[in-house]
């Protein structure tokens, strides 16, 4: 009998490179006795106090749900969960006036909102989503999910571990020749580590306003920064000022995930200073009904939070992230000087390009498998494996053309420090480990 047929699209999906490692590793058969994941961005650390307090005690009197019942919110989200994300940028010093928020089920489906609102038609070339190579992977996947385009700039790894953005006349001939709807920029880039400073996003926010296109930001991880004389950015501190006409043409996804430690929350937001986006955005968002409400009650804690109260939480955020990224940046490089290992400015991500150490044919998908399916060295007196990302997915390339992620890896910082400190030698153990067998 014949079985019926699924969708070319499901016909044509694998795994997201963020749960590639981890998928595999559950189906292993005989496992080591201990395995550290740094494949996905899955914060480990607790969340902020007033989100705890409330999510601990949501038989509270003052709590919506003290008599056990949970229902839909308005589209939109509650009223304080939206000036939750709204107080977190008027703490960090910008002007909220302008700003509407739709509330939505994590960043990811912020960006779905996002493609749908600014690509043109789907199964069409016309205004398509540019974004900087290498770009987070959801961005590549929702397009490919709901039939949209996106075009690329390129960024390559110089044996620095730094990425470098083209010159803005090549950054204008990607626009002039594929007339996209939006631009797309993650400040505190996701995955590279890179740091986008002021200047550069002025220069981005010019062209955007100048061959008037819509300028996005991926604010994750907008308070992770670890540059000296730096100050913080963001895409709602590039104003009329600075760039005439880039006001009413931003937006910006934001998360509940990354600086608050609240992955599994799924509570993000789609803002904008378009009150004609905003509307469409929350009309598109009706099919969803709404986010969730519990995690919107948990997360609007936040809208009551003073400005001392953000900045020592983000503070000491910050200087917790940079410690360990730098002992593992250092790490990495005493256990492998050929690593080229990328310079850690931001986020809370490295990528680590073994193209110096390895054997011609390598490809970052097999090993990731590898250390997923059969690897495992021993971490004193431990037999481990270590499972991480393949940056293949994180790189829209077309054709036959090579891959720069084929070489490439990303390690998210949410284990433990002791876990963190021994990744270094981990990946180098596998590492050697893999290429005897090839």
């Amino acid at each position: 009998m014949s079985k019926p047929i699924m969708s070319a699209h499901f016909e044509s999906r694998t795994p997201s490179d963020v749960r590639l490692a981890q998928m595999a590793y559950a189906d292993r058969k005989v496992k080591p006795e201990a395995v550290i994941n740094v494949g996905i961005g899955n914060v480990s650390l607790p969340t902020n106090p007033a989100m705890q307090k409330r999510l601990f005690n949501l038989d509270a009197p003052e709590s919506p749900f003290s008599k056990g019942v949970i229902r839909y919110t308005a589209t939109g989200g509650f009223d304080e969960t939206q000036e939750a994300f709204k107080n977190i940028l008027k703490c960090e010093g910008f002007d909220t006036s302008k700003i509407s928020v739709t509330v939505t089920d994590g960043g990811s489906t912020g960006m779905e909102l996002l493609l749908l609102g600014v690509c043109g038609p789907a199964g069409t070339d016309e205004k398509p989503l540019l974004m900087i190579d290498p770009a987070y992977t959801n961005y590549i996947s929702f397009a490919e999910r709901i039939g949209r385009k996106t075009v690329t700039l390129k960024r390559h790894m110089n044996e620095e571990g730094r990425f470098s953005l083209p010159e803005l006349d090549k950054i204008e001939e990607i626009i002039k020749e594929n007339n996209p709807g939006a631009l797309l920029v993650i400040p505190y880039d996701n995955p590279t580590g890179q740091f986008y400073d002021k200047e550069t996003l002025t220069a981005l926010a010019k062209l955007c306003v100048k061959y008037n296109i819509w300028m996005v930001s991926d604010e994750a991880y907008r308070e992770l920064y670890y540059v000296k004389g730096k100050e913080l950015v963001s895409i709602w501190g590039i104003t009329d000022k600075e760039v005439p006409g880039i006001e009413g043409r931003r937006i910006s996804i934001e998360t509940a995930s990354k600086v608050w430690n609240a992955c599994g929350l799924r509570i993000g937001a789609l803002l904008t200073d378009s009150p004609e986006f905003g509307n469409r955005v929350t009309a598109e968002y009706t099919a969803n009904l709404c986010a969730n409400a519990i995690g919107q009650y948990v997360f609007g804690a936040l809208a009551h939070e003073s400005k001392d109260q953000i900045a020592d939480w983000c503070g000491g955020l910050r200087n917790y992230y940079q410690d360990l990224i730098f002992k593992v940046y250092n790490g990495l490089k005493e256990q492998e000087p050929g690593l080229i290992v990328s310079s850690p400015d931001a986020s809370i991500y490295t990528v680590i390009d073994v193209r110096n150490v390895v054997k011609p044919g390598f490809d970052s998908i097999d090993f990731v498998l590898y250390c997923a399916g059969e690897g495992a060295v021993d971490c004193n007196g431990v037999e481990t494996t270590l499972l991480v990302a393949p940056m293949k997915g994180f790189y829209d390339i077309a054709g036959g053309a090579s891959n720069p992620g084929s070489t490439q890896f990303r390690i998210s910082y949410v284990e433990t420090p002791e876990n963190m400190l021994k990744v270094p030698e981990l990946f180098v153990k596998l590492l050697k480990q893999y290429e005897a067998t090839r």
